[in-house]
């Protein structure tokens, strides 16, 4: 489909500001491994130079804005989206970076698969960072080459401004608190505006394209099972690092929490070799001390004794289909 990362980026440049093109190509001129090979004003003018390519690909990489001149006012407003639109139906189509000056755009860029979506006045470390991904993906397909590769699905968020595409296997929780929701991966944490139940929800709609499943442990909490390393009592608060008590069961008469012959369930480092929890004993408020363990940050979050039942069959079938 490209070549490998190791060559010349070929890049084609398409906006219909002079002083744009000419920022992008000045920034592009001190980018070692990368060749400006063309620029277009406007959509047609670009689709005219890639079909003039031929069956090969004369070029890696569109740095293409969304609002050009088009051949009607409605395609005027979006030509850059309609003709990356139009790239997905080629058999080797080159990558596609967006670069506007409207962020709104963001999300439908990235629906169109882009591989980065960059806003005007362009920074040199931004462009760089796009390119890097560029590099990247052009290496995977070069050594895809000749087999069916199937696409990661991925949540696209957008944190402080920023719109991010993260592979939904990077995700490990969401926890809602008082006016958003955290997202952590295994690199940071990002802040979103939407709400628990609106990501539930689009992460469900991933489902069918193989996307890891998410659970519930708690009305605050969303958790992906594949990060879930083990499910226990916590003598102490949840997410504070207090290890289960060890070789006493008790009750609330003693005050003291189930040791962990009470009911552990855990998973390997792996994610295998789910044991099956024991019942809470009579009385025991799951709410208070049951929590799952998080990897790799290696964090506790608190299973509400409501989702409990829940969180442990969500288990058990992620381990059956291991």
């Amino acid at each position: 489909m490209m070549p490998p990362a190791a060559t010349t980026l070929r890049v084609l440049i398409v906006d219909d500001e002079a002083l744009a093109r000419l920022r992008l190509r000045s920034l592009l001129h001190d980018e070692p491994g990368v060749s400006v090979v063309g620029e277009a004003a406007d959509a047609e003018a670009a689709l005219r130079q890639l079909q003039a390519a031929g069956p090969e690909p004369a070029l890696d990489l569109l740095l293409l804005d969304i609002r050009m001149p088009g051949p009607t006012a409605q395609l005027s407003q979006h030509a850059g989206l309609h003709l990356a639109k139009a790239l997905k139906a080629w058999p080797r189509p080159p990558a596609v970076v967006f670069v506007s000056a409207h962020a709104e755009h963001a999300l439908a860029a990235f629906d169109l698969e882009a591989v980065d979506y960059l806003t005007k006045p362009v920074r040199r470390e931004r462009l760089q960072a796009a390119l890097q991904r560029v590099r990247q993906r052009l290496q995977l397909a070069s050594e895809a080459a000749g087999t069916a590769v199937v696409a990661s699905p991925a949540l696209v968020i957008t944190d402080r401004g920023r719109v991010l595409r993260l592979p939904v296997p990077e995700l490990l929780y969401f926890k809602a608190e008082l006016k958003y929701v955290t997202l952590r991966t295994a690199q940071r944490s990002h802040v979103l505006d939407e709400s628990l139940s609106e990501l539930e929800q689009r992460l469900a709609a991933l489902q069918p394209l193989g996307a890891s499943s998410f659970v519930r442990v708690h009305r605050n909490a969303l958790v992906g099972l594949h990060a879930v390393r083990e499910l226990a009592w916590r003598d102490g608060p949840a997410g504070h690092g207090v290890e289960p008590a060890s070789g006493h069961a008790s009750g609330p008469e003693s005050g003291r929490a189930p040791g962990p012959e009470s009911g552990r369930a855990t998973r390997s480092a792996s994610g295998r070799e789910l044991q099956s929890a024991v019942d809470l004993p009579d009385g025991v408020e799951a709410a208070e001390g049951w929590a799952v363990r998080v990897a790799p940050v290696d964090e506790w979050l608190a299973v509400s004794r409501r989702q409990l039942a829940a969180v442990r069959a969500a288990l058990a079938r992620a381990e059956g289909a291991a």
